[in-house]
């Protein structure tokens, strides 16, 4: 007999283990491992010195803001004196003070000045605090318990190269975190989802076979191959928990501009959204660099899926390509498939087959370690690669 459709394909264990993947609250497994890495929070552009913005991470709300010599702090998001929010008010040097009553806060939380009481009751006043730093066009922030890592997990040449183009881009979409990074291990949604509603030059490169498909845990993350034919191979150098790497085509429709690398970290905001955070790097130089950096700075018109749900989901109204270049398509049909999903992807219902093979391999490995979290086991130490993974040229002709 056939199981109906809304029948549980799991065991009931194994689904609680299933939702526990969502869940990135203080003290849930999955916001415990979260937090013992180096997470970006915003674009380092979003921030000026001497001014501050509120932030959500990890469902927890944040006040994030620059002293006057361009450092990032991410103190609480309130004041502890009357409950106003923080980021309101005004910096001075390294400081936030409060604009309802004036109380000021260091970067590391400590109350240094209340003026109107005794100076002795500033020293008992502290505020969560957590170390910040800028990397690679985003700004980092340590949520974990202790001392915070040391800052090399993350590291990428294209990231701290000086020539070429990189630049940011910064999107929150309506859904958990996990469906979104589960998508970066999914390279047989490629051929399908860049191909709907309108072929986007990703479709086309990659075209409609469906790949065979390799993974491997590396000393980061997992190694995802896509192979085509023998010039069509696709990789994803994916970082442990939230970071991918690829390899796509350039953003203009210029013949000889190369493909970029782009880095993709899917961040929670709370269960229910996620903050997409983008940072690509193009390999040009000469009068190429300068046409694409006068295109970001002055032309570059950034789509927002969550801008046109309805078009969408009811017309399959598609950004054009030409206008809103690549990403602008491929990110409005990444958007309908995984907000298609559900704000939570119910996965006790899924029926899952050979195509799935990374999202089992991927799911297994946080299995694994949120196993190891809850029985208090040593979790697997994740170090960059000694040798950064050399991504493959732009894919050939299918043979």
């Amino acid at each position: 007999m056939s199981m109906p459709q809304d029948q549980l394909t799991h065991s009931q264990d194994k689904v609680r283990d299933l939702e526990e993947l969502s869940q990135t609250s203080p003290g849930t497994p999955m916001g415990s491992l979260l937090r013992r890495f180096w997470q970006p929070i915003t674009a380092s552009e979003n921030v000026k010195s001497g001014t501050a913005i509120p932030v959500k991470l990890l469902t927890e709300d944040l006040t994030l803001y620059r002293g006057e010599s361009g450092r990032p702090y991410v103190v609480a998001h309130r004041c502890p004196h009357r409950g106003t929010i923080l980021h309101a008010g005004w910096i001075e040097g390294e400081n936030v003070r409060c604009m309802y009553h004036g109380w000021m806060f260091s970067g590391k939380g400590q109350c240094v000045e209340q003026p109107a009481e005794a100076a002795s009751f500033a020293a008992k006043v502290k505020i969560l605090n957590y170390p910040a730093m800028d990397y690679g066009g985003l700004i980092f922030v340590y949520m974990g318990e202790g001392s915070p890592p040391e800052f090399q997990l993350l590291r990428k040449p294209e990231l701290e190269r000086e020539d070429g183009v990189r630049w940011v881009n910064e999107q929150v979409w309506p859904c958990n975190w996990f469906q979104q990074i589960e998508n970066s291990m999914d390279a047989a949604h490629v051929s399908f989802v860049h191909r709907w509603a309108t072929s986007s030059r990703l479709g086309n490169a990659v075209t409609g076979k469906p790949p065979e498909l390799t993974y491997k845990e590396t000393e980061a993350g997992i190694l995802q191959i896509a192979k085509r034919s023998e010039k069509n191979v696709r990789l994803s150098d994916w970082t442990f928990p939230n970071c991918n790497h690829i390899f796509t085509p350039s953003q203009r429709l210029h013949p000889d501009d190369p493909w970029t690398h782009l880095f993709n970290w899917m961040v929670p905001v709370d269960d229910y959204s996620t903050r997409r955070l983008s940072v690509a790097f193009s390999e040009v130089s000469g009068d190429a660099a300068t046409r694409l950096r006068n295109y970001i700075a002055t032309e570059w018109p950034q789509y927002n899926p969550t801008d046109h749900h309805d078009d969408l989901f009811y017309r399959r109204i598609l950004p054009e390509e030409v206008e809103f270049g690549l990403n602008g398509v491929t990110n409005a049909q990444d958007y309908v498939a995984q907000i298609g999903q559900g704000a939570i992807a119910d996965r006790g219902r899924e029926r899952l087959g050979q195509s799935d093979q990374g999202i089992i391999f991927q799911r297994n490995l946080f299995l694994r370690e949120l196993k190891k979290l809850k029985e208090g086991l040593p979790l697997k130490e994740w170090r960059a690669l000694e040798i950064a993974q050399q991504m493959p040229t732009q894919p050939g002709a299918a043979d």
